[in-house]
């Protein structure tokens, strides 16, 4: 049976829950390799350039469905009453260098188009067209899991692009955003980061710490450091992940994936049987929890490089959120643990550049003996004044981050002002007076 020819509810043969498949190999057509931009977008993105409007031409002949991906263009489940289909939404964001998609019942769908939301001129989504885009991308158990939590993490993957998703309840109905992720992975050189982010991969052991807002690109330069170790370093790589987004092949590197909910249950247990695996790198998608941290912080201190995230929005508040996870009378222990672990961390945010594209600044904290000391008697004040003064270090502020893309031509004054932590500073700097 074909998928055009499935029953509405009946999942497709291959089902859902096997393990990411591989990149493209390079005699693939230029389309199909072709990068979606919720990456970093420094110039090597590829927007379509058909501008004229938001629908485009539907294929007249179906494409060819590899197992293990949604349904093709032309296998339109029956009972969308719509007649698009999520992998044509997914297609044109692709095409469009759109990093997400917004879709909800009574809501008509939008595009993340670099920061910015923008509104499509398709018809408002009623519930079975919503319901059929599920059946699309998701399982009849991945749907009912849905109903039952009423949220749903998960990913899939085209042939272009690889897709993470949220589905959720809301006030109006069901929603879903689907975030594009490239198949093929920038090196540090193509996002133009600063030389000490390769400097921190040769560490061996140890905490290094991404971090920044939502939609910051963390992932994406974390997938570039990974695939840099992988390309130049004999080290077996362990990453946990929720989902797997970037797909990576050993190299000379031997790089083993696992995604919580299919291949663990929860980061702390993965990550405690990763130190039973022999791992050399830990890659931990989040420290979202006392537990976590712990054993992040036992792998780092035991001769394993460890590499993780968090959401915030600079180095040093990062230091403090970590410590704020403990009580009172855990403090001094946990501040000489994190001063004697830690490698670096850089907090990242990406911002709109002169010609419409997106560039990132960072506040990179790197630990020297300097900031053991300060770390370990709590005086942050201290570590960002020496950030500030630090540059042989490889150490930087946003504000200093921002300001060099201002002498470059690359953001505006009002750019640097609007992304700036702290704007009154920031106008010294744009004023020379520091």
């Amino acid at each position: 049976m074909s998928e055009s020819q499935r029953p509405v509810g009946q999942t497709p043969t291959m089902p859902r829950g096997i393990p990411p498949a591989p990149p493209p190999p390079p005699g693939m057509s230029v389309s199909t390799q072709r990068q979606a931009t919720q990456t970093l977008d420094m110039g090597n993105s590829q927007r379509a350039t058909n501008g004229s409007g938001v629908v485009p031409t539907l294929p007249t002949t179906p494409a060819t469905h590899r197992p293990g991906t949604p349904p093709p263009m032309g296998a339109r489940p029956r009972s969308n009453p719509s007649g698009i289909t999520m992998e044509h939404l997914i297609k044109e964001a692709f095409d469009k260098g759109f990093s997400d998609i917004h879709l909800g019942v009574g809501e008509t769908p939008r595009f993340r188009n670099r920061g910015e939301i923008e509104t499509t001129s398709y018809a408002e989504t009623d519930k079975p067209t919503f319901m059929a885009w599920l059946e699309e991308i998701l399982t009849e158990e991945e749907i009912k899991r849905f109903e039952q939590n009423l949220e749903f993490d998960g990913a899939t993957q085209y042939e272009f692009a690889r897709v993470r998703i949220n589905v959720f309840d809301s006030l109006r109905g069901y929603a879903m955003v689907l975030r594009l992720i490239p198949l093929k992975i920038l090196t540090m050189e193509q996002l133009n980061l600063p030389t000490v982010f390769r400097d921190v991969c040769h560490h061996h052991k140890g905490l290094i710490l991404i971090t920044g807002p939502t939609g910051s690109g963390k992932s994406t330069t974390l997938a570039a450091m990974i695939d840099y170790m992988n390309k130049e370093m004999p080290r077996h790589i362990i990453t946990i992940e929720d989902p797997v987004e970037f797909v990576h092949q050993s190299k000379k590197a031997l790089i083993k994936q696992r995604e919580v909910g299919m291949h663990t249950r929860k980061f702390d247990n993965a990550l405690k049987a990763a130190l039973r695996e022999d791992p050399d790198v830990i890659l931990v998608g989040e420290m979202r929890d006392k537990e976590t941290v712990n054993t992040a912080l036992k792998a780092a201190q035991t001769g394993h490089l460890v590499m993780g995230t968090l959401h915030t929005n600079s180095a040093v508040k990062t230091i403090e959120r970590i410590l704020n996870l403990y009580a009172g009378e855990e403090q001094e222990a946990m501040r000489v643990a994190v001063s004697e672990s830690l490698v670096a961390v850089i907090a990242q945010g990406l911002c709109r550049t002169t010609d419409g594209k997106r560039a990132a600044f960072h506040d990179i904290l790197i630990n020297t003996d300097a900031v053991k000391d300060w770390i370990k008697d709590g005086k942050y004040d201290e570590i960002n004044e020496l950030m500030k003064q630090a540059g042989f270090d490889g150490m930087t502020t946003m504000n200093q981050s921002l300001l060099e893309l201002y002498k470059e031509g690359r953001i505006n004054e009002e750019t640097a002002l609007e992304m700036s932590p702290t704007p009154n500073e920031m106008a010294q700097y744009l004023r020379g007076r520091e």
